[in-house]
């Protein structure tokens, strides 16, 4: 166990450069005073690592030193090959280097490890977009991504949610591909913001560079945002419905905020199998369109303004298949 965190210490001052004896805690799950620890044991057995003191201070190797000792596992290797990543990277114009990255990990790869890559690719496939949506391949997403790698700032015409467009010169931090919708992390004028990549109608990279914040996170910052963006959407209150078995078969046509509320909210259901849940609502015109789709098989009990709502769009329906 000691010898792999070692390892694990000694890789990510190679990779990460200077780090703090915190960091590494943070990012091996240990206390501050094993780390200390390791880092003599790692001198003593010839690792050239020296410590820097002060605010700025840290841990780090000498320059020009790397070590070899990178060998996978069989489960290490395997699981390389079920990132499901194949699609993201030709996006990103990069299909051709996964593919050859691949077949030379294969071919260094001693006989067992091999076998078992090979077995997964053959066994195991990653379609990650869900049922019926075809993964965006916005038309300005290599120049986003020519921005992210070089750090230069971009000018676009952007359209927001309502379609008003608008112009903006950014710092782009990162790419974000959630679900099969590409996102651009960037920093506007005032702060850090989440562009959706195909609302980019025009797109030119400045001459101009900009300093990448070191402390940023991409990952926690995509984290943060998406429940901020969750928790303004769901912001028009709650809704009493009843909802019959055949819809409940099919809840999941109206997003993860409803099956979580499916999930979590029903109670058991009555004689017939229709149970009772209170749903988060974006507004009464979005419930209007996401609860109308299952037609008889829901019924909204409150609000009673969402209730009336639902009697008008039934009223009008009958009436056009009445005449």
């Amino acid at each position: 166990m000691r010898a792999s965190r070692l390892l694990s210490t000694l890789l990510l001052l190679q990779t990460r450069g200077r780090l703090t004896a915190q960091q590494i805690a943070d990012e091996l799950e240990v206390s501050v005073r094993t780390v200390y620890r390791d880092i003599d044991a790692l001198s003593a057995s010839g690792v050239p690592v020296y410590a820097d003191r002060g605010p700025a201070g840290g841990y780090q190797l000498v320059d020009g030193y790397r070590t070899s000792l990178t060998g996978l596992t069989t489960d290490e290797a395997a699981a390389l090959f079920l990132t499901g990543s194949g699609a993201t990277a030709a996006h990103l114009g990069l299909g051709p280097t996964l593919e050859a990255a691949q077949l030379k990990l294969l071919a260094a790869m001693p006989r067992e490890q091999r076998s078992m890559a090979e077995r997964i690719q053959e066994r195991v496939h990653v379609d990650a977009p869900g049922w019926f949506r075809d993964p965006e391949a916005p038309p300005h997403l290599d120049a986003v991504a020519g921005a992210v790698w070089e750090q230069r700032r971009l000018r676009v015409r952007y359209r927001k949610w309502d379609n008003a467009e608008v112009e903006r010169t950014l710092e782009p931090f990162g790419l974000v591909l959630k679900g099969t919708a590409w996102y651009c992390v960037a920093r506007g004028r005032e702060r850090v913001n989440a562009y959706r990549v195909s609302r980019i109608d025009a797109v030119t990279a400045l001459d101009e560079r900009f300093e990448r914040p070191p402390e940023f996170d991409l990952q926690r910052y995509w984290l943060e945002w998406s429940d901020r963006l969750q928790q303004t959407l769901y912001s028009g209150g709650f809704a009493t419905v009843l909802v019959g078995p055949r819809a409940a078969a099919m809840w999941w046509m109206i997003g993860p905020v409803a099956e979580r509320a499916l999930r979590e909210t029903a109670g058991e259901p009555d004689a017939a199998g229709w149970v009772r849940v209170v749903l988060p609502i974006e507004s009464f015109e979005h419930a209007r369109v996401d609860l109308g789709r299952f037609g008889p098989d829901v019924e909204v009990l409150d609000p009673p303004e969402l209730r009336a709502l639902m009697r008008a769009q039934a009223s009008d329906t009958l009436r056009r298949y009445g005449n």
